[in-house]
């Protein structure tokens, strides 16, 4: 404590030990020691009283769509990391598609690092992508930095990012597996897809029709026989089939090195409610049914379900026509991804510490920033977000700070307002007012 710059001061503290009155103190951007509520402040050092708003870990997200460059209509790192910073989220991981170029090359990562360096208000690491034609650039963009490669096993709606049929997805993770290396999977298969149907037009059980579960389902467990069989990690992305559980808990008991997560719209936003025509609400793998919601809770709460992103994933707002059929499938989450869930976890009996655990801890263990990040800890980054659980706003598109306001979430009234948030030991941002960009580019720890 005597080398404290800052002392950070709550009745709620959010630590790995639990919920607790504590002083926090920070030096030189990290964490120094976690110590009692009226620890002596030192001489020279600052102290911000929290009073009892909770003081928790900055969110990690490590599914973000920022589209930078390239694709810069649809959002870009300046918006993404302050609609992000807006929301208690300290540090996110890029998707490496939808910019132009896509991060599969050593040379398309040194351009998404250099597009992103001034532009960050939080702290950002990449992704790689596995192709059907890079498997000899894995290695190299392991390398360099990325924290992993995401696959589709079906198309992914940009033609710059083909999918991987099931040869070249078992080449592909046996290079990956040969490095250790992580692979992230948009799990639907192909062919379940091209024999469901395809009506078109505005109605939501429509779409819904031509996402079918067992598309979901299959392909998942294709995934896991192939990670089965070489030894491989493996992430399965933005879970919304609640039929593919017993799967996934299956493998989990018998040792195959595979996590899972689910988003904030599968878990706070339900089929029954999507108007006709509303296709904000139109992401893929779809929103499903409150049934299905129950069990991924269920999921999340016993550990078949690992941790909660946002797959946000913008677009302009004429992309968002009328017809499911044709519209831009994505949600914009990320500055409202923790109110969200913290609204609807609450209501199912849960506390702050397994929304933690879910949005924080966890995402920051998968991609290796547990010694950093994720925790209030002694050595951890000194980020912070400040909430104050009770309070509730009402969703106005105007608020957000993405680049395109459109959001599935309008008018909806959610609990936890953002007080602050704070990065290495600064606050940047507070009351709407935010400071220049501090983020820092990540590469995983040696």
């Amino acid at each position: 404590m005597s080398e404290a710059e800052l002392v950070l001061r709550s009745t709620r503290v959010i630590t790995p030990e639990g919920t607790r009155a504590a002083s926090v103190a920070v030096s030189a951007g990290t964490i120094t020691a976690v110590l009692p509520y009226d620890a002596p402040v030192p001489a020279g050092a600052r102290r911000e009283d929290f009073g009892d708003d909770i003081l928790l870990p900055g969110l990690v997200d490590t599914h973000v769509h920022v589209n930078d460059p390239g694709r810069t209509e649809w959002e870009g790192f300046w918006t993404a990391t302050r609609a992000a910073a807006a929301g208690g989220i300290t540090t996110l991981v890029d998707m490496p598609l939808n910019s132009l170029p896509p991060t599969t090359t050593v040379e398309h990562l040194r351009v998404k690092r250099q597009v992103a360096a001034d532009k960050a208000h939080i702290d950002v690491g990449f992704w790689g992508g596995a192709l059907p034609d890079n498997v000899k650039d894995l290695r190299p963009l392991h390398e360099a930095g990325v924290f992993g490669f995401k696959a589709f096993l079906s198309p992914s709606g940009v033609d710059e990012f083909p999918h991987l049929d099931q040869e070249r997805l078992a080449r592909s993770l046996a290079e990956i597996a040969s490095f250790d290396g992580l692979l992230i999977v948009h799990a639907e298969d192909p062919h379940h897809l091209e024999a469901a149907p395809h009506r078109g037009g505005p109605k939501y059980e429509d779409f819904l029709a031509s996402r079918p579960r067992d598309a979901e389902n299959t392909a998942i467990a294709q995934l896991i026989a192939q990670a089965r069989r070489l030894d491989a990690r493996v992430h399965v992305l933005h879970l919304s089939s609640s039929d593919a559980l017993p799967l996934i808990a299956a493998a989990k008991a018998d040792g195959v090195r595979l996590t899972v997560e689910t988003c904030p719209h599968y878990l706070t936003l339900t089929a029954e409610e999507v108007p006709d025509g509303a296709s904000e609400f139109k992401c893929c793998p779809p929103i499903r049914e409150a049934a299905n919601q129950d069990l991924l809770w269920q999921a999340l709460a016993d550990g078949t379900v690992d941790c909660v992103v946002t797959d946000h994933s913008p677009a302009t707002a004429d992309l968002k026509t009328a017809d499911f059929a044709t519209a831009w499938g994505g949600i914009s989450g990320l500055q409202l991804s923790l109110a969200a869930v913290w609204t609807e976890a609450r209501e199912r009996g849960h506390g702050l510490e397994d929304v933690v655990r879910w949005m924080s801890a966890r995402t920051a263990a998968l991609v290796g920033l547990d010694d950093r990040k994720g925790a209030i800890a002694a050595g951890r980054d000194a980020d912070f977000a400040v909430l104050a659980p009770d309070e509730t706003f009402t969703v106005d598109p105007a608020g957000l700070q993405h680049r395109n306001r459109v959001t599935a979430y309008a008018g909806k009234t959610l609990y936890g307002v953002v007080k602050s948030t704070w990065l290495h030991g600064e606050r940047i941002v507070a009351n709407g007012e935010f400071t220049p960009p501090r983020g820092r580019l990540l590469t995983p720890a040696p």
